[in-house]
């Protein structure tokens, strides 16, 4: 008969074990709400072996954030390559997988609290935002947006956190419709821009001109026309 014998970690493999650990738990309850000991049990250590690695839970609270905010902003990223609404649906759906696979962690981020309030971790927030933003330029293919675009990306990334944290809230609505709702979103955002911008109708026509006719810009083109009817 044989026995098993546990392996000893390395440091940096046993901070990455407990950075993944407290993600799991994150996941599941509000990061307020999971303690020290509910961490270092799921890990198969003892509470002081914990703080052997980090402070306190709070800079494992921003370690875990740092990989999750590196996770978030790698779902923005998406090949260059056929019609841009059709890109902006595959990046929503990955979104909306994060969302869905972090709710409680990403709702008590967004919404703020204790364990989410020191500098460290609104810096890690502002640079998913910048990461999401450049990224929807990117797919636009603008590298010095005027300030009417600017303000009309950086709208739709802060209506597209608070459209997930409502749909957290119940899951009332499908998630496949309110993926397909904030493509248009960023459309219509566009489109009232265009209406007093001629840069930014020049960019509507040349990002109209690359859609197909089946394709979801042409579908809310379609609505509109049925409800102006």
């Amino acid at each position: 008969m044989t026995t098993g014998v546990r392996r000893r970690m390395g440091v940096e493999e046993r901070r990455q074990q407990l950075i993944g650990v407290a993600l799991e738990l994150f996941s599941r309850r509000s990061p307020d709400e999971v303690s020290i000991d509910e961490i270092a049990s799921a890990a198969g250590i003892s509470r002081p072996l914990v703080y052997h690695y980090f402070p306190g839970k709070l800079s494992l609270y921003e370690a875990a954030l740092k990989r999750a905010s590196e996770d978030l902003a790698a779902r923005f990223v998406e090949p260059p390559e056929g019609p841009l609404a059709g890109r902006l649906l595959r990046v929503m759906a990955r979104f909306f997988d994060f969302v869905d696979e972090h709710g409680p962690g990403f709702a008590a981020l967004m919404r703020g609290g204790p364990a989410v309030g020191s500098s460290a971790t609104n810096a890690l927030v502002d640079s998913v935002r910048q990461a999401a933003y450049d990224q929807i330029l990117a797919h636009l293919k603008v590298t010095e947006p005027p300030a009417r675009l600017e303000l009309a990306v950086r709208s739709w990334i802060s209506l597209a956190e608070s459209t997930a944290l409502i749909w957290l809230d119940g899951r009332r609505i499908p998630r496949t419709e309110l993926e397909a709702q904030l493509v248009h979103d960023l459309a219509a955002l566009i489109a009232v821009s265009a209406a007093y911008d001629d840069e930014m109708g020049a960019l509507l026509r040349r990002i109209l001109k690359d859609e197909p006719a089946d394709g979801p810009f042409a579908d809310l083109v379609g609505r509109l026309i049925t409800l102006a009817s």
